[in-house]
């Protein structure tokens, strides 16, 4: 009676943890004194494990969070058996460019995210990150946050916002980089000048302890204020920081001073800057945007290519679209949005510089196409919100004004909180990008959901499609590369760029990050008109070893960890 009162005791103690965990399932394997040989099997998949290898049917079985054997399986137990017959396993998918960030204070379940198959996201990327902060800039993101979702912040390092995240929960693993306009906000300001030797120094301060304290690189967006306003050689020095101690990260990831007409001089000053500091090279969604560009997408893989060749680890990732996404002040100069957005607003009230800024604002519609080619997909208030999912040309035809006059109209009445989607690249280039061996595929979104207040907006559909769509479009109807060239792309090459270990493969001894997928059924289904929709075809995903989706739906388990880089 003894022996069944304590075994009956293990027994509630393993099947509470396995419904926590989301293992909870048929069979699951009990008895007086037996244990079973796995906490679950994966049978009979065609197991593509991220090196780039030809698919093989194998069993795999997972031990807590980590892989334990690969082979055939067949009579062994678990207290989980997931049948894989006529899918594909692969390792959950590496998201390397994200902006998710917020969302997962706001909504843990990274719903877009974990729908897609992915596993693991790292931000702060394009120069902005959630730490360090001053007084003020905390104030600041505060403000904002209280007001949009009753957040409060209540860290100011990234040690701070690290426990802050694991104290939370959430559904898939996280990292981080430090932004290089976050670091130059914090030290010189929004000013466009160059820093000063001290400032310089604090700088680079700053991004010691931030690389100290876990981060995975210094990321920049020098087409933003007020990263834009360093020089070259400010950003190299700043980068130089990650080669003077052994351990530390050593990525610097770029969205590049320019992305159009000047872009080839721009991808030539990221590369210079991370030979100079010393450094590896991720060029954030590569691309030429505008027409009279598109051209130059053949030389501009070459020049990343030869100093790929030349010994620098440079690469660059993608998304899978031919649109991009950004804030609808990205098509006002750079001297008009300096020192803030309070001087922002004050130079658009003066009628002599919007003059000015229209001509310019002007020239770069022209370089996409025409105002139809930008789509407003975020607001900050309610007034506007009927505008969400329409061009600027059809809200201009709508109000009788002209669409450079609703632009300004829109950026001071929402506060500049106000993002859009520009139709400038090509799908040809999308493809011959996506292809290359050195681009990996990242969505550039964030882990968005279609209920709660993740809901908001018309965003762009890559927060929600990224992943199924390279499987479904790329590989399965274009054939674009393979299927096992598409998942290294999201799996072993992403965690190659960022050095990450123990992760990006199905090996034994690998976290057990996995996602079972139907080849023939996986598909986008979120479109420009309706961005909202969960893909189709992703059927069960793992995070750790715990179950997140199961048969395509949630479970409730909170298994990712916030990935700190250890020195």
């Amino acid at each position: 009676m003894k022996k069944w009162k304590g075994d009956r005791r293990r027994f509630l103690t393993s099947t509470a943890k396995a419904a926590a965990a989301g293992l909870w399932g048929t069979p699951l394997l009990f008895g007086c004194g037996s244990k079973a040989d796995f906490d679950v099997i994966i049978e009979g998949a065609l197991l593509v494990d991220g090196t780039g290898r030809t698919g093989f049917p194998a069993d795999v079985g997972i031990r807590g969070e980590k892989i334990a054997e690969i082979g055939n399986l067949a009579g062994r137990s678990a207290r989980m058996h997931i049948g894989g017959k006529g899918y594909v396993l692969a390792p959950g998918f590496i998201d390397i460019h994200t902006h998710t960030d917020i969302d997962l204070l706001v909504d843990p379940r990274a719903e877009s995210k974990v729908r897609q198959g992915v596993t693991t996201e790292f931000a702060g990327q394009d120069g902005d990150s959630l730490a360090p902060l001053n007084e003020k800039m905390a104030s600041r993101l505060n403000d904002r946050l209280m007001e949009e979702y009753q957040l409060i912040v209540d860290w100011k390092d990234f040690r701070g916002l690290f426990s802050r995240f694991q104290r939370r929960g959430i559904s898939v693993n996280w990292g981080t980089f430090v932004g290089q306009g976050t670091l130059r906000e914090h030290v010189v300001g929004m000013s466009d000048r160059p820093a000063t030797e001290e400032e310089l120094r604090r700088m680079k301060e700053l991004a010691e302890e931030s690389l100290r304290q876990g981060v995975w690189g210094i990321s920049s967006g020098l087409e933003y204020t007020p990263g834009s306003f360093a020089s070259q050689e400010e950003i190299t020095e700043l980068c130089s920081v990650m080669a003077q101690q052994p351990g530390y990260a050593r990525l610097y990831s770029t969205h590049m001073r320019n992305e159009d007409d000047t872009v080839e001089e721009a991808l030539e000053e990221a590369i210079a800057i991370a030979r100079a500091a010393g450094v590896a090279l991720d060029v954030a969604h590569f691309k030429a945007s505008g027409r009279r560009n598109w051209h130059k997408v053949p030389g501009l893989l070459e020049k990343l290519e030869k100093a790929h060749r030349s010994g620098l680890r440079a690469y660059a990732d993608r998304y899978p679209y031919s649109a991009y996404n950004t804030g609808l002040a990205s098509l006002f100069p750079l001297w008009a949005r300096e020192g803030g957005n309070k001087a922002f607003f004050k130079r658009l009230r003066n009628p002599e510089l919007n003059r000015k800024m229209r001509r310019e604002v002007q020239e770069k519609v022209n370089l996409i196409g025409s105002w139809e080619s930008v789509l407003i997909s975020g607001l900050g208030s309610e007034k506007n919100r009927w505008m969400l999912g329409l061009r600027m040309s059809q809200i201009a035809q709508k109000l009788g004004k002209d669409a450079y006059d609703v632009a300004v109209q829109l950026i001071l009445e929402e506060e500049n909180r106000v993002m859009m989607c520009g139709f400038g690249m090509s799908e040809e280039n999308t493809r011959r990008i996506l292809k290359h061996p050195l681009v990996a595929v990242a969505s550039d979104g964030s882990a968005l959901a279609v209920d709660g207040p993740l809901s908001k907006g018309h965003p762009h559909p890559r927060s929600f499609g990224t992943f199924p769509r390279v499987l479904g479009k790329y590989v399965r109807e274009e054939k674009l590369f393979s299927l096992e060239e598409a998942v290294r792309k999201m799996t072993s090459l992403p965690a190659e760029i960022l050095q990450l270990p123990l992760r990006g493969k199905i090996a034994k001894g690998y976290y057990a990050d996995l996602v079972l997928f139907d080849p023939d059924r996986v598909a986008d289904r979120a479109t420009w008109e309706n961005p909202k929709q969960y893909p189709e075809g992703i059927v069960w995903v793992l995070v750790n070893g715990q179950v997140v989706l199961r048969e395509g739906e949630r479970t409730p388990a909170r298994p990712g960890k916030v990935l700190v880089r250890k020195i």
